[in-house]
């Protein structure tokens, strides 16, 4: 089912988040992730001089290097356009996310190094969502291509179980592919 018809309206700002994950030759990942916001619209802008319909206001990449335990070895972004001038001097606390684990914690640890005025509000959040998002889609199946009969036989509980609807310790992917921890009826 799709969305209902929209009222009339009229478009005025796009944020197009792209996140990519990269398989290192070193054995190490490479998490991208790219923030870009736009207007429909030119406005007055003093640091840049205005901003014209269509051009980036914000523009951030984001690249954490990851290895297989999801702890991050190296993070680095960049800010390409911002509203004001100072906005690039917020990713100085980025090189301090490496050690972190991406996983349980992990946004409240990027916001203690990041939260507030210690970072972009946009790298932030992008670092917190989409790019560990990407890491996880990234990394844990290529971790993890192992037989159904591997699954099977595993005794430690996954991680990804009751994290999502699909993975519901009670549903049938669980049942399948994990039946020593499915708890829902049989």
């Amino acid at each position: 089912m799709s969305l209902s018809r929209p009222a009339p309206r009229k478009h005025i700002h796009t944020r197009r988040i792209e996140c990519q994950g990269f398989q290192r030759d070193d054995g190490h990942w490479d998490i991208e992730g790219t923030l870009t916001d736009s207007k429909t619209y030119s406005f007055d802008n003093v640091d840049r001089g205005g901003v014209a319909s269509g051009e980036a206001v914000h523009r951030m990449t984001i690249r954490l290097t990851v290895n297989d335990d999801m702890v991050v070895q190296a993070a680095e972004a960049f800010t390409e356009s911002s509203p004001y001038t100072l906005c690039t001097d917020a990713n100085s606390s980025v090189p301090e996310i490496a050690g972190l684990t991406i996983g349980p914690g992990w946004r409240k640890e990027v916001r203690k190094i990041m939260g507030r005025t210690k970072g972009c509000t946009h790298v932030r959040d992008m670092m917190m969502g989409p790019v560990a998002q990407t890491a996880y889609q990234t990394i844990i199946p290529m971790r993890n291509r192992k037989s159904s009969e591997d699954a099977k036989k595993r005794t430690d509980r996954p991680p990804v179980l009751d994290t999502c609807h699909a993975y519901a310790s009670d549903g049938p992917i669980v049942e399948r592919t994990w039946p020593q921890f499915y708890t829902g009826e049989d």
